[in-house]
């Protein structure tokens, strides 16, 4: 018997939206590790000294887009950074979606503590926007822009 295949390249039988991300988030090279799992993309921060990741999830016909972390303290962090710069969190991602050629409200994001005990940001993509890879991925990579410029996300920093 063969080992079930490991996340990375292909996506078996997945929600055709994640399939089509999963090449352009390979092609972006910002993640250290992609799995593909057959409801969601997990995209591993790259440079990020404690556990995190990026998720576009799909439920139904809603994708969800997260970062998530088991680490207290890198959640700490990057509320530190928001609550310090005065900025929500929803226009740090409008911000990088608007670089990213996107323009339009995005949902509110909640942060919470899952009942995995991850420290999680998420919000679903916008109606009506669900069956578009491109913007699909635009969320995704519009999440890792932002949250690698919070707290520890990106490395942190070196003077400590």
């Amino acid at each position: 018997m063969s080992p079930p295949p490991s996340g990375g390249d292909e996506v078996p039988a997945v929600n055709p939206i994640l399939a089509s991300v999963l090449s352009h988030a390979n092609a972006r090279g910002v993640f250290s590790k992609i799995e593909a799992l057959p409801d969601r993309l997990r995209c591993h921060a790259k440079d990020c000294p404690e556990p995190a990741w990026y998720e576009l999830a799909a439920t139904g016909d809603v994708l969800t887009v997260r970062f998530a972390t088991p680490d207290r303290w890198l959640s700490e962090s990057i509320e530190s950074d928001l609550m310090h710069f005065g900025d929500p969190i929803e226009e740090l991602v409008e911000e990088e979606l608007a670089e990213l050629g996107w323009r339009g409200k995005v949902p509110a994001i909640k942060h919470f503590r899952d009942d995995a005990k991850l420290y999680t940001f998420e919000s679903p993509l916008p109606a009506g926007l669900n069956a578009d890879a491109d913007v699909a991925a635009k969320f995704l990579f519009a999440y890792e822009a932002a949250f690698r410029s919070l707290g520890d996300v990106g490395g942190g920093d070196d003077d400590e």
